[in-house]
């Protein structure tokens, strides 16, 4: 098939990406109002220290060196600790405890984690600055103070974590996927409704060139022009 073919196909049948970017455009239009500003969201960043505490037994040899092997090893761990059921409701508990209720699931999606050595960065994204003190704080005394709890069940007993940093809570902007979702739905419709213009046009069976009949082996007698 020769560009000129596509041309045609694409001045034929037009409406179909058209009609369909339109539909889509107007549904994320109202859906998501891009005219109105995005609510406003924060952060609540705080290193914490991952150590564990010298076993006597291995006084024999140097007993600090088994606590940093084991303390890089509690770094590894740390992220499946903060994102389990167990760590979150107990979080969540101590909200209660406040008056503040947020589902499980919105702590365990709102934390992220990046780590240096033996120091774990934690971050916490939430639209209540108030409430996000809130979270940041019951994180914090529930890993301080429960940490061996959550390590022994993992095979460390001795685990310790320690305050360094914050938490500390600014605001931030509105994300990547935030500013691009209405133009990357419009783009993927117009995408989309060539994909269908095509598929229509390879199930159309309608004869319009002299080029179709030949193609199935029947003899072209005459052409009736249009004008």
């Amino acid at each position: 098939m020769e560009l000129l073919d596509y041309w045609q196909i694409l001045k034929r049948r037009w409406w179909i990406p058209v009609v369909l970017t339109g539909l889509v455009a107007l549904l994320s239009f109202w859906q998501l109002r891009p005219w109105q500003a995005l609510p406003p969201s924060y952060s609540a960043s705080l290193r914490m220290l991952i150590g564990a505490q010298p076993l006597p037994e291995a006084a024999a040899y140097d007993p600090r060196y088994y606590a940093w092997l084991t303390s890089e090893y509690l770094v590894d761990d740390f992220t499946e600790v903060v994102r389990s059921d167990l760590f979150t409701s107990a979080v969540n508990r101590r909200l209660a405890e406040q008056g503040i209720q947020i589902p499980t699931g919105s702590i365990r999606g709102s934390a992220t984690t990046s780590r240096q050595h033996r120091i774990i960065t934690l971050s916490f994204h939430w639209g209540d600055p108030a409430q996000l003190m809130s979270i940041a704080e019951a994180t914090v005394a529930e890993l301080t103070e429960n940490a061996a709890s959550y390590f022994a069940q993992l095979g460390t007993e001795s685990a310790m974590v320690s305050l360094l940093d914050g938490p500390a809570i600014g605001a931030v902007g509105p994300d990547l996927r935030s500013r691009l979702e209405f133009p990357l739905r419009v783009i993927l419709a117009f995408v989309a409704g060539i994909i269908l213009l095509f598929a229509v046009e390879y199930l159309d069976t309608s004869v319009r060139q002299p080029q179709d009949l030949e193609a199935v082996g029947l003899p072209v007698i005459g052409i009736i022009p249009k004008k």
